[in-house]
């Protein structure tokens, strides 16, 4: 099964990175360029512990649902969705955010399957593996942008 691991650092204290990833406002802000935004479930806020969201969002020109819930909550250091219904056969993302000098080491932890069996395990291999690791970094980089001081006072 294909796993992501990626690290990000980020200049903010573990608190302030756990609730702005849990903040289903600030996931449709980061996901603008896939149109991603909740339809069903949670879809303003902070999410918490058994909430459900169900995202809609377009990637490689086709529509996609997906239907996540936080299945762990440990405020501030971990959180845990799952998808319940949509377009992986699993999808499991572990949120860690670990204390890192003055700021966060925040560790994305992702497991994930496409169905179709030996076809789906190929796109995984050599498409969905990059392009998701991609979108994850994206994401990160705008969690930075919103939580770090800005020294020079610019937008």
């Amino acid at each position: 099964m294909p796993v992501i691991r990626l690290e990000t650092r980020i200049a903010a204290p573990p608190a302030a990175c756990f609730a702005l990833s849990l903040s289903v406002d600030a996931h449709t802000a980061s996901m603008r360029a896939s149109g991603e935004r909740a339809v069903a479930g949670v879809i303003r806020g902070e999410m918490g512990q058994g909430d459900v969201v169900t995202w809609r969002a377009t990637h490689f020109g086709v529509p996609w649902r997906m239907t996540s819930r936080i299945t762990e909550h440990e405020a501030p250091h971990r959180f845990v969705d799952e998808q319940i219904s949509g377009p992986f056969a699993r999808w499991w993302h572990e949120h860690r955010f670990e204390q890192a000098g003055a700021g966060t080491l925040m560790l994305d932890l992702v497991e994930f399957a496409s169905p179709c069996g030996p076809f789906g395990r190929l796109v995984d291999r050599l498409v969905l593996r990059r392009y998701l690791t991609g979108l994850l970094s994206r994401r990160n980089r705008w969690l930075a942008g919103e939580l770090e001081p800005n020294p020079t006072g610019r937008a």
